[in-house]
């Protein structure tokens, strides 16, 4: 079962501020009423431990804070390629591996991927300029982060012993 809640983000858009379920795999749809959904509200999934995957639509462009924060076997998610916007926390103690950041977005904030214990490898979009400090921290196995290098990386953005970038 999944249930989603929506309010209207003031365009004509949609922003999901609420899940109820206990599926493995989540489908979030593209759109509410007459509106397509643009915002994946703060702490969305927090703590549903039992998703393994999330499929977010192509028309999300910004992702609040804790959404996945303690979705520990959360291995496979895919990025919306409009994303533009994430928020501190974001992906918070969940347990993705690799990820690939899309190419609209512009900079990684602090704790993004803070305590991402299993995450190994980050695959950095075109369009990315900045990854702040701490934004992956905790994060002990990363060992590869693919990126341009034009991409300004702030001092402690990433505390790991196996970083190879």
């Amino acid at each position: 079962m999944q249930e989603f809640f929506f309010k209207p983000a003031g365009d004509g858009t949609y922003c999901v501020t609420g899940y109820r379920g206990d599926d493995k795999d989540v489908v979030i749809p593209d759109s509410y009423g007459s509106g397509v959904i643009t915002i994946l509200s703060d702490g969305l999934f927090r703590g549903h431990r039992e998703i393994t995957s999330v499929h977010i639509p192509d028309t999300v462009t910004n992702m609040g804070e804790f959404i996945f924060d303690g979705c520990e076997n959360l291995r496979h998610i895919t990025l919306p390629l409009s994303l533009e916007c994430l928020w501190g926390y974001t992906f918070a103690r969940c347990g993705i591996e690799e990820i690939t950041l899309p190419d609209k977005l512009v900079t990684v904030p602090p704790f993004a991927f803070k305590d991402c214990k299993s995450l190994r490898k980050v695959v950095c979009g075109k369009g990315l300029k900045k990854i702040y400090s701490w934004a992956f921290a905790g994060c002990d196995r990363l060992k590869e982060v693919i990126r341009s290098d034009r991409v300004e990386i702030s001092e402690r953005a990433f505390e790991s012993k196996e970083l190879n970038t």
